[in-house]
């Protein structure tokens, strides 16, 4: 009985630090099926991205005019700054956080925080490869999705067309949000 009271705390540590170790990682990946891009270039991707539709979140719930903004880090990531509107409350909410490349910096394959130490994947799947004028990302499940584009509009046809590829990739797409982009 001495033994095992000895080694107790160790093994309750390994299991924690095992469980932890789970933690950090599970919100990071990509969904089966799914591949980010090919030849990403950030400094290209940095600036600014108006929401054009979503998977909706509490994060994000009955925002309009929702935007992201990169901006370029000097250790190699990226800056991160989520705006909307909250019409019912006339406030703009904000977060930010901060993104690094989750392996090769030529693949669209990022980890963000908002929340350090915790992790959450950002899979371009999608690019516009000749102007980056629109792209398509995922989180690490099928529950994450986003369209974005340069500006507060996007063609109905590159919409339709990015719907149909979330929709051949397993998406959820009837459950896509396109908030109002009528605000500066």
């Amino acid at each position: 009985m001495n033994v095992f009271m000895k080694y107790l705390p160790v093994s309750l540590a390994i299991l924690f630090l095992v469980f932890l170790a789970f933690l950090l990682s599970s919100c990071t990946g990509i969904p089966k099926g799914v591949q980010p891009v090919e030849n990403f270039d950030i400094a290209r991707y940095a600036g600014k991205w108006y929401e054009i539709a979503r998977l909706d979140h509490r994060f994000e719930k009955g925002l309009s005019n929702t935007s992201a903004t990169y901006t370029l880090r000097t250790d190699g990531g990226i800056d991160v700054l989520n705006r909307g509107y909250d019409r019912k409350k006339s406030v703009w909410k904000e977060a930010s956080g901060k993104g690094y490349f989750a392996g090769d910096r030529a693949v669209g394959c990022l980890k963000v925080s908002f929340f350090p130490p915790f992790y959450a994947s950002y899979n371009v799947i999608a690019l516009d490869r000749e102007d980056y004028s629109y792209a398509m990302v995922c989180g690490p499940n099928r529950g994450y999705l986003w369209i974005l584009s340069r500006t507060p509009s996007l063609d109905r046809k590159v919409v339709d067309d990015l719907v149909r590829y979330a929709a051949d990739k397993g998406f959820p797409v009837s459950e896509l949000v396109f908030p109002e982009q009528d605000m500066p």
